[in-house]
């Protein structure tokens, strides 16, 4: 599988904890989730990083 296959279904999850966010990104039709922790002031950029290393990991099994 390439880094730019499709994913599919995701749901993504973002909790505030103090000065960090906390954002899950689990694919639907695996079960399979990543976590990605990172400051407040940049939840889209911790969301990105959930959803790549998500990516990654369906990609290497």
């Amino acid at each position: 599988m390439s880094a730019d296959f499709p994913l599919g279904e995701v749901i993504v999850e973002s909790i505030r904890q103090g000065t960090y966010v906390k954002c899950t990104a689990v694919h639907v039709a695996t079960g399979r989730e990543a976590v990605a922790i990172g400051p407040v002031h940049e939840p889209k950029a911790v969301e990105r990083l959930a959803v790549a290393k998500l990516r990654r990991m369906l990609a290497t099994g």
